[in-house]
């Protein structure tokens, strides 16, 4: 009978080079401090509200006048302590979206909510109520403004970076900046000045990630919560591109269903195949954004759609599983509440994620593989029933497995393969199924130079 451990990568590494000028050139990309710290804190919501609550509205129809934010109040404090029982770590507010209205007192517009009946800076009573609990704060910025009048001229750009100095400089430490490809069909033609928008990023919030049509977090590629089976975070350079990023993005507001689905040539970014013929690469990991609901703003209508906590389960081991970041949005209501059922469908995740780790089997920080190691063992201290493995790459030294398996070793001694998968990068969360075992094997099976697995655990 064939040895299924004879070849792994210390001997065969599924036939590719483990060491070469090229792996050297592939392992030399990591990623930077920001981008490292945001892995470590890998999930998040994102809060769609604005004049859209008000009004009903997706994308504004670029005639909305100020009274027409009808809301009173709002309970960032409530939006905050959902997001801690989901187990999320900040939260991104939309400050701007597409019809141009601004959540905080802008200098630059009369088009805000100072010259409502709510009066309040809410990005100030939002970025507060994150700072004073110890989440993240980021801001969502749209690049399109459907009521600027300034839009699609040169003006314009010293308008947007204006606000972007606003809100970057008066609230505290800032997370990620958002920016939105998104760009109605018939909009004026115009190119963003993207370069001098980064310039004012990384001038006044130097530790802030700049994401989608930015050059530090990867948009994945829809809105459904989708992902590749290897999500890499070495990719070509040119995906940077944020011009690249807002071509693929929503035109129509009616054809947000269909950003839903991934397609098939969008599957491999990062493979050695793909690489090779690049000669710039970077560190872009994906950040996987989707809605509790159908919808991103809130409406009434959309309450059946609500996601249960076993399905925003499903997509959190899809995403933080699988090497990604996940940007849960979750929009209030007109009452400026997250509404009860999204509230309950956050709680039941909180306590799923919770439940993933609480009964540890064994936790081991493994480090740099010796070259003898043509697998790794461990041994349980009883029979067990594995639900889960988490393994971890230490990214500081970029991601390097490119395919792996893990085996159970079943009461009677004898190896069965529970779980096969590709690259592991940041975390990746495998099913185990609940099988009775005594063991496990981890056989990594191609690697881009040796592997260093920073920590795996087995959980019941």
């Amino acid at each position: 009978m064939k040895d299924p451990f004879e070849k792994n990568w210390t001997n065969y590494n599924n036939g590719f080079p483990l060491e070469d000028e090229e792996v050297s050139r592939l392992i030399s990309v990591t990623p930077s401090g920001a981008q490292f710290r945001l892995s470590q804190r890998p999930f998040y919501l994102f809060v769609h509200f604005g004049m859209n609550t008000a009004t009903g509205r997706e994308w504004g129809s670029g005639t909305e006048k100020c009274s027409d934010f009808t809301i009173k109040r709002i309970k960032p404090k409530q939006w905050v302590k959902c997001a801690k029982e989901a187990g999320a770590t900040g939260i991104i507010l939309t400050c701007k979206h597409h019809d141009g209205f601004c959540l905080w007192h802008s200098e630059y517009t009369d088009f805000s909510v100072k010259n409502t009946d709510f009066e309040k800076d809410i990005v100030r009573l939002v970025s507060d109520a994150c700072h004073a609990e110890g989440l993240d704060f980021g801001i969502y910025v749209s690049p399109w403004d459907m009521h600027e009048k300034t839009y699609g001229t040169a003006a314009y750009d010293d308008y947007f970076c204006n606000q972007l100095t606003e809100l970057l400089g008066n609230y505290g430490e800032i997370s990620e900046v958002w920016f939105d490809g998104a760009k109605g069909a018939n909009a004026r033609a115009f190119d963003y000045d993207w370069q001098r928008y980064y310039k004012v990023v990384r001038d006044l919030q130097p530790q802030a990630n700049i994401a989608v049509c930015g050059p530090d977090i990867r948009w994945v590629g829809n809105e459904g919560g989708k992902t590749r089976k290897s999500e890499y975070s070495v990719v070509p350079k040119y995906l940077q591109n944020a011009e690249i990023v807002a071509h693929s993005s929503q035109k129509l507001e009616s054809s947000g269903a269909g950003m839903k689905r991934l397609t098939s040539k969008d599957e491999d970014l990062g493979s050695r195949a793909v690489l090779n013929n690049e000669s710039e690469l970077c560190w872009y990991p994906a950040e996987v954004d989707v809605s509790i609901r159908d919808n991103w703003f809130w409406s009434k209508d959309d309450n059946v759609s609500v996601k249960s906590g076993k399905k925003l389960f499903e997509i959190y081991l899809n995403s933080v599983g699988n090497n990604c970041t996940l940007l849960l949005n979750v929009p209030p209501t007109d009452k400026g509440v997250f509404h009860s059922k999204d509230v309950k469908a956050l709680k039941k995740l909180g306590q799923l994620v919770d439940e993933l780790y609480s009964k540890p089997v064994i936790v081991e920080k493994l480090g740099t593989l010796s070259r003898e190691d043509a697998f790794v063992d461990f041994s349980f201290d009883s029979v067990k029933k594995l639900k889960f493995a988490s393994l971890s790459e230490n990214i500081l030294l970029s991601q390097r497995v490119e395919a792996f398996d893990i085996y159970l070793k079943k009461p009677n001694g004898k190896f069965t393969k529970a779980y096969s998968g590709t690259v592991i990068g940041s975390k990746k969360l495998a099913e185990l199924g609940g099988k009775k075992c005594i063991g496990a094997r981890l056989v990594i099976r191609q690697s881009r130079g040796i592997p260093v697995i920073s920590e795996i655990g087995f959980y019941e």
